[in-house]
């Protein structure tokens, strides 16, 4: 969600940055990208070693009201051409389903925005045990949508995610954001999703498909 449909992660920034410096500590631009893409817990552990006095959970729930407050007063960036894709796949009954690492609340937050339904499921970072770059969030997502995982495209910005995606079985499209995806080796990689449809994503997935059937 964060970085691939939206564009919060400035967001988030700042609220770590805020909270670190309340504790008399120091955040670099930096410090907050090792958190992109990133469980929540994970983030949380990392921002008690730069000093925040905080239990996990605690930091989890605080950064998300102040992004959410960010997304009310702020508006939401949508990412470009996130939501023509959505709306293309929609159109043309792709099952879709978002896998986030921000908590529950947060993302239904966000997909509450699109005037349109946008997922079949959503999987967010509360809904798992362990988050990305495990595989269990995508894994838990194709099982929600009753589908093989070699028959779902996952679309990254963080190498976080194209890991979790890529030790899924799941093909793995990399569209950077704030963060370069070079050599993580994802399946392949878009510069953006602008101008994209759902027949350029049929297209990837059956070209993969042939590449890896000629190589069994």
């Amino acid at each position: 969600m964060d970085g691939t449909l939206v564009d919060t992660e400035p967001y988030w920034m700042a609220a770590e940055t805020a909270l670190v410096e309340s504790f008399g500590g120091s955040w670099s631009h930096a410090d907050a990208l090792q958190l992109v893409g990133s469980g929540l817990l994970d983030s949380a552990v990392i921002l008690q070693n730069a000093g925040v006095a905080m239990e996990a959970e605690a930091i989890v729930s605080h950064l998300t009201d102040v992004v959410q407050n960010s997304l009310r007063t702020q508006g939401v960036p949508f990412r470009p051409g996130a939501q023509e894709l959505l709306r293309d796949l929609r159109d043309a009954g792709v099952p879709t389903g978002l896998v986030t690492m921000s908590l529950r609340r947060m993302a239904l937050s966000v997909v509450d925005l699109i005037d349109f339904e946008p997922f079949d499921i959503v999987v967010a970072g509360d809904d798992v045990d362990n988050p990305k770059p495990h595989p269990e969030p995508y894994l838990q997502a194709a099982a929600l949508l009753d589908i093989d995982i070699a028959e779902a495209i996952v679309i990254e910005d963080s190498p976080t995610g194209v890991r979790a995606g890529l030790a899924s079985g799941a093909l793995t499209l990399a569209v950077p954001h704030i963060v370069s995806l070079d050599g993580l080796g994802a399946h392949e990689l878009w510069p953006t999703l602008d101008g994209r449809g759902s027949v350029d994503l049929v297209d990837l997935h059956q070209r993969r498909s042939a590449v890896m059937g000629a190589t069994r």
